[in-house]
């Protein structure tokens, strides 16, 4: 496995994350408060905004749920990769880097005994490099 396969579901999370704001604005913006009422009859050109986004909130929602289903799809693939591994401790590093997806520093934070986040990056590098 390489280390672009081993951040996909870091990257997927982070793309939910941003699909989910979007979701909220789009919400928001649905809202009947949210538009302006003038009390003017519909014209020729008018736009129906409130059917505008509920469309676009219903895309978004299924977009979402398929990288959800992804989600649940790369971490089974990463966690069955990673009871794979016979070093405990380089165990411990992936799962808290590529699962957890914690930041190098807090990774040599959790492993502690005096590892620091570069030590445990080397440690996925060496690991990477050999398998």
């Amino acid at each position: 496995m390489t280390l672009k396969e081993l951040s996909q579901l870091y990257y997927l999370n982070r793309e939910i994350e941003m699909d989910k704001l979007r979701l909220q604005e789009l919400e928001a913006r649905a809202l009947p408060g949210a538009q302006a009422i003038t009390g003017m009859p519909y014209g020729p050109g008018a736009v129906d905004k409130v059917g505008r986004y509920a469309a676009e909130i219903a895309d978004l929602r299924g977009i979402i749920e398929a990288k959800l289903r992804q989600c649940l799809y790369e971490r089974s693939r990463l966690e069955r990769y990673i009871a794979g591994i016979d070093d405990s401790l380089t165990r411990q590093i992936f799962q808290l880097r590529f699962v957890n997806g914690l930041p190098w520093r807090q990774v040599a934070a959790c492993i502690g005994g005096g590892n620091t986040g570069d030590g445990c990056r080397k440690v996925v590098k060496r690991y990477l490099e050999r398998n």
